[in-house]
């Protein structure tokens, strides 16, 4: 691995744990501030912050299936750390390194959560639409994916000749 390569990946990692910190201190605030049924209302009738634990994925499937998200949690972040370590260093490629490591830290925030207290602190509720309570690590995967699906899709061309599995031009 070339030097360039791994300042590179350092880089990726060190901003991959600062956003795991963050979602992690944003869990512990919620927790502690809306354990009990408490809620804050941010836009009364539209956003409001509820705490609850969940034990499933996303909008509450599969619910208590622990030992399968902490395989596909470790399946994904070998595929993510693969992707930045393949990823050129070209600045054309910038974004898709910055929407791995949101990935991966949304990852990481949810499965420390599952590993640790066997559920997800999830505490942001969009009360207009009774959208699913998320959290943080949510919004990092979700809009991350999406922004990597449009980069794909729309920016990136066959000409630009990059070999994923490779890691060749």
């Amino acid at each position: 691995m070339s030097a360039p390569l791994k300042k590179a990946l350092g880089l990726d990692l060190l901003f991959m744990a600062l956003l795991t910190l963050l979602d992690q201190a944003a869990k512990v605030l919620a927790a502690g501030a809306l354990q009990g049924g408490r809620s804050i209302p941010l836009i009364p009738g539209v956003l409001e912050f509820y705490y609850i634990e969940n034990r499933g994925a996303a909008f509450g499937i599969l619910q208590n299936a622990r030992v399968f998200f902490l395989l596909i949690t470790a399946a994904a972040m070998a595929l993510i750390l693969y992707g930045l370590i393949r990823c050129p260093l070209d600045r054309r490629y910038r974004p898709v390194r910055v929407l791995l490591v949101l990935i991966g830290a949304g990852a990481l925030g949810n499965v420390i959560d599952r590993a640790f207290l066997s559920y997800v602190r999830d505490f942001i509720y969009f009360s207009l639409i009774d959208f699913p309570v998320f959290n943080v690590a949510d919004i990092y995967v979700t809009c991350a994916t999406f922004l990597l699906v449009l980069l794909v899709l729309f920016y990136y061309r066959e000409e630009d000749d990059f070999d994923w599995l490779s890691g060749k031009k």
